[in-house]
């Protein structure tokens, strides 16, 4: 006998993590699979069905959702993000006065690190075993500075922002330099992406994650209600019906709660 609509619906599109196993991890859609459905690719419906909706962005960090496309294909995103995106990076350091306590190559591995903010589409990629660069490839910066003592401190002072002057470059990771010390540094910033370098990947972390649908199987009563737990379950609403519970919002879930270890009551009347 065919199974059910509903449950042919939930094996094509839910991922379900049952309490001895997860089922339904493997994509299904392909034509001739299931009778009465039309899985024969089509590039219009795709176009209907996938959207991406941004959660949140801001200068460092960026959430959204993909819908309409299988785990496979987001893995893939996740794996472009952080290897074929190009970038501007530090390439070449010339050092000609270091008298800092940092030796010469952990400072040029250093400034390789440091994200440059330029837009690389306004550049090319430099030829492989090209010395000098143009301006079209190449952002040169230099960096020419030395620490000296400061007059005016205090002298009860500790601080060193206000002992020494020019004690502190740019980024927050340069601040070795004590009165004396010297960097007059020459770099060039080229283009490149993650898969060559790790130092060209945009991003320091990108992962995903299935986005959590929780569905009570059986009503809540008597002790094992919501209240009745520790605060650290969750906090739920009623729905219409008094015997089922919302949630409010499962996006915040780490990755335990979508196991769903964490609450007695879940684990016993929910799947996710």
């Amino acid at each position: 006998m065919a199974a059910p609509r509903t449950n042919v619906d939930e094996i094509r599109s839910r991922v379900i993590l049952g309490e001895f196993g997860v089922r339904n991890v493997h994509t299904t859609e392909f034509p001739g699979n299931y009778p009465g459905y039309d899985d024969t690719w089509d590039m219009q419906k795709f176009q209907k069905n996938f959207r991406i909706d941004v959660v949140h962005l801001d200068e460092s960090s960026m959430e959204f959702d993909m819908v309409g496309i299988d785990a496979a294909i987001a893995n893939a995103f996740r794996r472009i993000l952080l290897a074929e995106v190009p970038t501007m990076a530090i390439e070449k350091v010339f050092i000609y006065n270091n008298t800092s306590i940092v030796q010469d190559e952990v400072l040029a591995h250093r400034l390789g690190l440091i994200p440059i903010k330029a837009d690389p589409r306004l550049f090319e990629y430099r030829n492989t075993g090209k010395e000098e660069g143009s301006e079209i490839d190449t952002i040169q910066l230099q960096l020419k500075i030395k620490c000296s003592k400061n007059p005016r401190a205090s002298k009860d002072s500790s601080d060193p922002r206000e002992l020494y002057l020019n004690h502190m470059v740019y980024s927050k990771d340069i601040r070795w330099l004590r009165p004396g010390q010297e960097l007059d540094i020459i770099m060039h910033c080229v283009k490149g992406i993650g898969k060559d370098h790790a130092k060209f990947s945009p991003v320091a972390t990108a992962s995903y994650r299935l986005l959590p649908e929780i569905t009570l199987l059986e009503p809540v009563e008597g002790e094992k209600l919501p209240w009745s737990r520790p605060a650290s379950c969750l906090q739920m609403y009623w729905s219409q019906k008094p015997s089922k519970f919302s949630w409010p919002s499962v996006r915040g879930f780490s990755v335990n709660w979508t196991l769903l270890k964490q609450c007695e009551m879940i684990t016993e009347h929910a799947q996710g």
